[in-house]
């Protein structure tokens, strides 16, 4: 599995109140440790990655490459939930690498929201999957065992929810 949910930034370090620049300064400071948190594959490619859309400028917080789907990974950071309005913002990002820095040879951008917290009824009702865009939490301290626990059993539950809703070929 190459993308993950959720992610354990646990060693960023974070006191419990920070904006989303302390956490790509965070992250930027320890991009090793991020880069393999990420999973296989990541590159580091920019941070705050500026495209220019007629008169506006926008930024993608943090642009990676993986090369084992050959494909630019845009991620967005958010300190709270997932919000509709950044399902846009997102789509917006990868159309305009899709057309101005996607090479010939790789596949269509990926991008990753990662949130606080999400709630799963309104990432599946938005399709996220069919947009490429992956809504992901992210824990910047361990939690308990239970809590771990529990969310494993969670995320089997839904694997296998998914797996009988998808039709044969």
């Amino acid at each position: 599995m190459v993308l993950k949910d959720p992610y354990v930034l646990d060693f960023l370090e974070l006191s419990d109140t920070y904006l989303e620049r302390d956490m790509e300064d965070a992250i930027l400071r320890d991009i090793q440790q991020f880069l393999l948190e990420l999973g296989a594959g990541f590159t580091f490619v920019g941070r705050q990655h500026r495209i220019q859309i007629g008169p506006d400028d926008f930024y993608i917080d943090l642009l990676f490459y993986n090369r084992k789907l050959k494909r630019l990974v845009a991620l967005e950071l958010k300190a709270g939930n997932f919000k509709a309005e950044y399902k846009g913002q997102m789509e917006l990002y990868l159309r305009w690498l899709a057309k101005y820095e996607q090479e010939p040879d790789e596949n269509p951008p990926l991008g990753i929201i990662l949130c606080s917290g999400k709630n799963e009824q309104e990432v599946e009702l938005l399709e996220l999957n069919k947009s490429g865009i992956h809504i992901a939490d992210y824990l910047t301290h361990l939690p308990p065992k239970e809590v771990l626990e529990a969310r494993f059993r969670q995320a089997i539950h839904n694997a296998r929810k998914q797996i009988e809703n998808k039709p044969l070929p």
